[in-house]
């Protein structure tokens, strides 16, 4: 018989509905409790991409997490564009927003959140503001065969790519910064014509995802939660091979007994929740499927400007403020 401990720590999926009803127990703990029952591990690290597990919390705090990675992070991004020049098929706003989702590859720790004038004009200074230029045309290559059909043969500068932004240091941004460029250098920006000729000047700034998307600094933050397969009594034969074939690979594994084969569950946590057992009769009451309430499959992809691990890591950091900023409000009121 399970545990009162695990039937409220579990959401039971059956074939028609999902069972939450225990999940919101009380479970009787004490802060301090809480506190030491609360765990991250980290499954695998890169740069771009970080996929960690967090164990003991309750749906609330691993969404605000969540939702802070998406809009609260600050980076920095172009929000102003001064167009000297577009002859190309590309009308200026469209241009210009295209410039904006473009991620740049700046610190922004290192920066202030930007400041305007009174006629709301933004105060360019090396503590808050990126400055790029863009300056291209595009020409006939007189160097191409005379059967070439391609337009990068047949054309100087056709297609225009990030790699062509150039970076302008504003004060002693050189020095204290170091190099500063875009997240990738092969982004397509748009494509040029013979006589057509880009020329802007970007500012970038800081900001967070909640006042734009572009400043968001994750492609993708998610959360799931860890799979749970119980098997109720021993699966064998053609019936082990069948419950094997109802998940995804790798769930459920094989093995032989006096040359049978047996299921058993070899790893839970790849199951993809399609609940497929649950349309056979001879197997849907052999199994039980549940998701763990307080354990969190954390997939967090950054574009580029920050290591994953530290969108992490100060996602962390403002929800801390957050909370000593409540502290301090509700002890005003006491």
């Amino acid at each position: 018989m399970a545990s009162l401990s695990d039937i409220k720590s579990k959401i039971i999926l059956s074939e028609t509905k999902v069972d939450t009803k225990n999940v919101h127990a009380e479970t009787g703990k004490t802060f301090e409790q809480y506190l030491k029952d609360i765990r991250v591990d980290i499954k695998y690290k890169t740069d771009e991409e970080i996929q960690f597990d967090l164990i003991g919390v309750d749906a609330s705090i691993a969404n605000a997490y969540r939702r802070i990675m998406l809009a609260e992070v600050p980076i920095m991004a172009i929000e102003k564009v001064y167009m000297m020049n577009n002859t190309s098929v590309m009308p200026d706003d469209v241009l210009a927003h295209r410039m904006g989702l473009i991620p740049i590859k700046a610190d922004p720790r290192l920066f202030n959140f930007p400041a305007y004038n009174e006629k709301n004009q933004l105060i360019v200074d090396s503590n808050s503001v990126l400055e790029f230029e863009l300056s291209i045309k595009c020409s006939h290559n007189k160097a191409a065969s005379v059967g070439a059909t391609l337009p990068e043969e047949k054309y100087k500068n056709s297609n225009v790519y990030t790699r062509h932004m150039k970076w302008v240091p504003i004060g002693d941004q050189a020095q204290l910064l170091g190099e500063v460029k875009t997240c990738q250098d092969d982004i397509l920006i748009m494509k040029l014509r013979p006589g057509q000729e880009i020329k802007m000047k970007l500012h970038c700034v800081k900001g967070v995802g909640k006042d734009h998307a572009k400043f968001s600094p994750v492609a993708t933050a998610t959360y799931r939660l860890l799979p749970s397969i119980k098997l109720l009594e021993p699966i064998t034969g053609e019936l082990a091979r069948k419950l094997q074939s109802c998940f995804a690979e790798g769930v459920i594994g094989l093995k032989t007994v006096n040359n049978i084969d047996v299921a058993f569950v070899l790893d839970a946590r790849k199951d993809t929740a399609t609940r497929e057992v649950c349309r056979h009769k001879e197997l849907k009451d052999l199994v039980e499927l549940s998701r763990i309430s307080d354990h969190f499959i954390f997939t967090v992809e950054s574009i580029g400007v920050l290591p994953a691990i530290d969108i992490v890591k100060e996602s962390i950091k403002i929800l801390m403020e957050k909370c000593d900023y409540f502290i301090g409000e509700i002890a005003k009121q006491t």
